[in-house]
C-alpha cells in the first residue's frame, strides 16, 4: 500500500454552534455517573458545545481515499501458538466465591 494523503478540495464548513440546556447537560451527567453543581452547568454546557463543535468539523472532512487502518506502520502482529499453557483451575477459584451455582458465579442484580 502505497501513503496517503487527506487533501480537502473543497471548503470547511463553518462550525455549528450548539447550545445544550441545562437540563440536557444534566441528563448526561446523570446518565455519565457525574455530579455536578448548579454552578458548574454552564461551564461543563460550553464545553460540551465545544466538543460537539468539534465533531462536526471532524465530520467535514472527505475520507473517501483514506485506508482505514490499525496502525500507521505496516507491521504484521505476531500470533503465538494456540495452545493452553495453564491447567484449568476453575473449582479452585471459586472455592473463594461466596455463591456458586454449577460452575457460575452468583452476584447480586445491579441494573436498575
Amino acid at each position: 500500500m502505497g501513503k496517503v494523503r487527506c487533501i480537502v478540495e473543497r471548503p470547511l464548513p463553518e462550525p455549528c454552534t450548539v447550545s445544550l440546556s441545562p437540563e440536557d447537560v444534566e441528563k448526561l451527567c446523570l446518565l455519565a455517573r457525574l455530579e455536578i453543581t448548579a454552578a458548574e452547568i454552564a461551564d461543563v454546557s460550553g464545553k460540551l458545545s465545544d466538543i460537539v463543535s468539534l465533531v462536526d468539523q471532524l465530520k467535514a472532512a472527505d475520507t473517501t481515499d483514506v485506508v482505514p487502518m490499525a496502525h500507521p506502520l505496516e507491521q504484521t502482529q505476531r500470533l503465538r501458538e494456540d495452545r493452553v499453557t495453564e491447567p484449568d483451575q476453575r473449582a479452585y477459584y471459586q472455592e473463594n466465591a461466596p455463591l456458586v451455582e454449577r460452575g457460575l458465579y452468583l452476584v447480586p442484580k445491579v441494573i436498575e
